[in-house]
């Protein structure tokens, strides 16, 4: 039997023996261990990574190989036909029914040259070629881009050799001309590729909490075992600090290897082959670090409030899996709805975590009133947060299953 059922606990110890007493019987839980340190902070930066890779990798070859297509009249273009294999096209014998063949993903696209081409060409008269695809068919996006570049590429060639044959220059054709000068720098690039980390630090965050608030609180209830913890001299303020901190303790746990977990596999990302860089280093860890520590405990007691009002440990489980979809929230509103950042953005829990984030990502660093803002606004927020929870504490409710 548990001896903080059976012994009163020491007014001036008690928060730290709850502490101690709840950690160490969760190391012995492999459900929670499996949860807190391995199913979040490993599998996610791996799985994370290994996507990542696979797609810019699946897309890097696709658009360097010979991509076969199908091309329909390609007597009747045949300077053009060889512009397009000598941008790494292979021409494909015509099918029947191109429409079809697309629609049933035999084909990612079909060239088609209308009979009369050759006629229009001759007359100089602008001429078309179709290019029949499936937009709706992921995989078509790069052939599709590719086969265009290069027809259009050969029409401004061939546009500015009729010109130059007219005796005018071939910048008649282009009046204005259009310079772009991207101010990004190859760390700020690597926010498209890394938008989602800020949500899975967070998820990894709630993940390594979730099943110790739930043991901790509902599944205690349900044992019939927070009565007798209840009856010792202690002030329930202090056994829920001690169940808290725990929780916090194991959700930190979770984002360290979770961190670390990142900085070894980051390395492995192919961003230099898409112009980008990523530093998921020491510095990088230490600052998401400090970004998360408020809401590490304002997770932490949303988790023991929802866990308190739930009768047994199956129906904690269901309200937290209804509550983990609070993380994703500031992620799906800034990819619905990009938005500038403002300063009071960082005040807002989640939100100011997800744009300090993406600012350590794009290199530029978090300013000071942003960083104060972060930390401050969580804070108040975790600080409401347990000052609720605790009144639960407090009521005889909580102690009574069914």
């Amino acid at each position: 039997m548990n001896t903080l059922q059976t012994t009163p606990l020491r007014r001036s110890r008690a928060f730290l023996t709850v502490f101690l007493k709840e950690v160490r019987e969760n190391l012995r839980d492999r459900r929670t261990l499996t949860s807190a340190f391995l199913t979040g902070p490993l599998l996610t930066p791996l799985l994370f990574v290994m996507l990542i890779s696979f797609t810019v990798n699946r897309e890097l070859d696709k658009a360097e190989q010979p991509l076969k297509v199908p091309v329909i009249g390609a007597q009747y273009a045949p300077n053009l036909v060889g512009a397009l294999e000598a941008g790494g096209v292979v021409p494909q014998p015509a099918i029947a029914d191109p429409e079809r063949a697309v629609r049933e993903q035999r084909a990612d696209l079909v060239l088609r040259i209308a009979p009369g081409y050759a006629e229009a060409w001759r007359k100089g008269e602008p001429v078309q070629v179709e290019l029949i695809y499936d937009s709706s068919q992921r995989d078509s996006g790069t052939p599709v881009d590719r086969v265009t570049k290069l027809v259009e590429g050969y029409a401004r060639q061939q546009g500015a050799m009729r010109l130059v044959a007219r005796g005018l220059s071939p910048g008649v054709a282009v009046p204005v001309v259009v310079a772009k000068r991207d101010q990004a720098t190859a760390q700020s690039r690597a926010v498209l590729m890394f938008n989602m980390l800020p949500y899975l630090f967070v998820l990894t965050i709630f993940i390594g909490g979730m099943y110790l608030a739930i043991d901790l609180t509902a599944g205690e209830r349900e044992r019939q075992s927070l009565e007798p913890l209840f009856a010792n001299p202690v002030p329930r303020w202090k056994i829920f600090l001690g169940k808290l901190a725990a929780i916090c303790a194991f959700s930190t746990a979770s984002l360290l290897i979770c961190l670390l977990a990142f900085g070894v596999t980051g390395r492995f990302v192919p961003t230099e082959k898409l112009g980008m860089e990523v530093n998921l280093g020491p510095a990088f860890a230490l600052h998401v670090l400090l970004l998360q520590l408020p809401l590490i405990v304002l997770l932490a007691g949303l988790q023991s409030m929802v866990a308190a009002f739930a009768k047994s440990y199956r129906e904690a489980q269901t309200y937290l899996s209804l509550l983990m979809l609070l993380p994703i929230l500031p992620s799906i509103a800034l990819m619905v709805m990009p938005l500038r950042p403002k300063d009071w953005m960082y005040a807002v829990p989640l939100l100011g975590q997800h744009l300090g984030i993406l600012d350590l990502v794009r290199g530029e660093g978090i300013g000071a009133v942003p960083l104060a803002l972060c930390l401050g606004g969580s804070a108040l927020a975790a600080l409401v947060v347990a000052l609720v929870t605790m009144q639960l504490y407090r009521s005889e409710r909580l102690a009574i299953s069914g």
